[in-house]
């Protein structure tokens, strides 16, 4: 009872603060009994050749907007940094909706040290027609001529992006997919092994580390040539890596890293 009126003489904002730590604990403690009863990620063997040996990839990772990496991306980066491959990031605007971009961009740079991915690998694009916002259509043909040039820089064998629904909806994120298949179509193209993002319900979406259940039960059911379940072996790191992104580390974002299944799991398809 003298808890709970502690509690409630405590100002609004630190209420927020305790009830959001206290939720976070909660879910890093499902996710580490989680991983302890799955056995971790010892079998996920993604790019691999058939006697299981690693085969090393330069791999780009495209993304809309600052923030996209560590939001959605994590488990996937983790888990390629952490099998030696070499991963490239291009990030195809600053965020400048609302002003901000230059900052934005910085905390990018930053975001990405955290992940392991170094500065001289990360592209970010401020082209006057890849503009961040709602209902700004950008072009596909654009699109696949800027993500080819980056391809052709690096030597880039794999491709990594949103599905069509991005995730979230938005449509920035939906036109890098289907710039990523124009890019596809172009038969001098067709070495690139190209995998997406699969978007999962509302429900699935924050259910946390729970979905690493569903997720791996989906997996089993799948050709593991055509889609792959990466569980996240360092969370901690996810969230930290969101965190550098200051300007954007708002409280809801912060309910969004410890809920969101992307932190936990993704699920990658490969691109026909």
């Amino acid at each position: 009872m003298a808890g709970l009126l502690a509690f409630g003489s405590l100002a609004p904002k630190t209420k927020n603060l305790v009830v959001a730590g206290g939720l976070s604990a909660f879910v890093f403690g499902v996710y580490f009994y989680t991983m302890r009863a799955v056995g971790g990620t010892d079998e996920l063997q993604l790019f691999t050749v058939s006697d299981g040996a690693p085969n090393r990839r330069n791999v780009l990772l495209v993304i809309a907007h600052p923030d996209d990496e560590s939001m959605f991306f994590s488990p996937t980066i983790n888990y390629l940094i952490s099998r030696g491959h070499n991963v490239y990031l291009m990030c195809l605007s600053i965020g400048n909706a609302d002003g901000m971009g230059n900052t934005r961009k910085d905390e990018l740079y930053q975001a990405c040290l955290v992940l392991k991915v170094q500065p001289q690998q990360v592209k970010i694009l401020d082209h006057p027609d890849l503009q961040d916002g709602f209902g700004l259509v950008w072009d596909r043909g654009l699109l696949s001529k800027t993500i080819k040039e980056e391809v052709s820089t690096h030597h880039i064998d794999t491709v990594i992006t949103f599905d069509n629904y991005g995730v979230s909806g938005h449509c920035n994120h939906c036109d890098v997919h289907y710039g990523i298949r124009k890019l596809l179509e172009d038969a001098s193209e067709r070495r690139i092994e190209a995998w997406e993002l699969v978007s999962s319900s509302i429900l699935r979406k924050y259910i946390g580390p729970v979905d690493i259940w569903l997720s791996m039960l989906l997996a089993t059911k799948s050709d593991s040539r055509v889609a792959h379940c990466l569980l996240n072996e360092q969370p901690l790191k996810s969230f930290s890596a969101m965190a550098a992104h200051s300007s954007q580390w708002v409280w809801f974002r912060k309910l969004f890293v410890s809920f969101s299944s992307y932190t936990y799991v993704n699920t990658l398809r490969r691109i026909d």
